[in-house]
């Protein structure tokens, strides 16, 4: 075994970043103060949003935009089966029912198709959101989701941790993620092995300023401070939660997301480096597909093993590279496999998903990576599989 283990996925702190946390300890304002709305400025001008609100964590960050929505016990929302959990707990938090989308077996998208027979499964209820995953970085394809959205009845909302500087483009127009041009809202989480890093934090984006300020007062209890009234004062309409975003993760956040565009340059290069270390071992492995309109920055190097062909188990596989210096991980188990959602909803088939997650292994991919790095994943991969 050796000692030094390539993670999955790994934030790149610099010198910079860290001053940047020290300034915010030592101003007036650790929390509620002016860099939570800088953060939050910088954000939206960088996705092309009006309207950009910090929160908690990715999570807290999916809750709010149900919230938001007001979606309603007995609703319904559909989210991918091939996605982290939050992304249908979300729905569970407010009362609403989860129906799940099945997915492209080579991309892990959400498609036109799996939307259409998920929304056959809806019924009479009503349906209130389509929460669509860019999953890896890959961005799904918002219009034509968007539409099956609006026939429905219901609003899009892009669950996009991965795809920070992902764009795309649809017909003649090139789009950025987060931009919302298709959809209600758009959410982002700044955990360490994202694209940008600020520990623990979220984000949402929307150019509904309705929707903005609603987030904004749910965010922090359901506060609002009518005008006219003592300085003190504030009152509570509705509950609201603590979801905020502190200032020293906002210095970093604002700190890290100045270097968006060196590490999308680098995590680019990484993958196309990737393309060419790997494609001597196929077909026995492939990196997962990028749908035509999608230019990615990945935020996962996910690829597809014949396991079941090259006769060997997964978790083989992920022993025999970590004794070779190469750490793993599976994204994701479907979510309609969990013990929570088959006691609600009973077993699902869902071929696409099956088929993903029968063969999808992530690969290391951060920014401090060297093409040295990819190379040895690469050998390491060739004399695993006996490619």
């Amino acid at each position: 075994m050796t000692d030094a283990v390539l993670p999955y996925g790994r934030q790149t702190i610099e010198d910079d970043d860290i001053a940047a946390v020290v300034e915010a300890l030592r101003a007036d304002f650790l929390t509620t103060g002016p860099r939570v709305e800088a953060f939050e400025t910088a954000f939206a001008e960088t996705v092309g949003a009006a309207h950009a609100v910090a929160c908690a964590n990715g999570t807290a960050a999916l809750h709010l935009a149900m919230l938001a929505l007001d979606v309603q016990p007995g609703e319904v929302c559909i989210a991918p089966a091939v996605t982290f959990l939050a992304t249908a707990n979300c729905a569970r938090y407010v009362g609403a029912e989860v129906v799940f989308a099945d997915v492209d077996p080579d991309s892990g998208l959400m498609t036109p198709d799996t939307l259409a027979q998920a929304l056959e499964k809806v019924g009479d209820r009503r349906l209130r959101a389509v929460l669509p995953v860019h999953l890896r970085g890959d961005v799904a394809e918002l219009p034509a989701l968007a539409r099956l959205a609006a026939e429905a009845g219901a609003v899009l909302v892009e669950d996009a941790p991965h795809a920070l500087g992902s764009e795309a483009v649809f017909g003649n127009t090139r789009e950025r993620v987060g931009d919302v041009r298709h959809s209600a809202m758009a959410t982002f989480s700044f955990h360490p092995v994202k694209t940008i890093a600020t520990g623990e934090g979220g984000m949402v984006t929307t150019n509904d300023h309705a929707l903005a300020q609603r987030l904004r007062t749910l965010r922090s209890h359901g506060m609002v401070r009518p005008e006219g009234c003592e300085p003190w004062w504030y009152e509570m309409p509705e509950p609201g939660f603590n979801y905020r975003l502190p200032d020293i993760l906002c210095a970093l956040g604002l700190s890290q997301l100045a270097k968006l565009d060196r590490f999308a340059a680098r995590r680019k290069a990484l993958a196309v480096r990737y393309q060419a270390a790997l494609a001597p071992l196929s077909p026995a492995l492939r990196i997962a597909a990028t749908p035509a309109w999608s230019d990615p920055v990945l935020h996962l190097m996910t690829v597809l093993v014949d396991f079941a062909g090259l006769g060997l188990t997964r978790i083989e596989v992920v022993e025999a590279l970590r004794a070779r210096g190469v750490g793993t991980q599976v994204h994701y188990i479907p979510v309609s496999r969990q013990p929570y959602y088959v006691a609600r909803y009973g077993e699902q088939r869902l071929v696409g998903a099956d088929a993903w997650y029968d063969r999808c292994l992530s690969l290391p991919l951060y920014p401090a990576m060297t093409e040295a790095d990819v190379d040895h994943v690469a050998g390491a991969l060739k004399d695993v599989l006996g490619v």
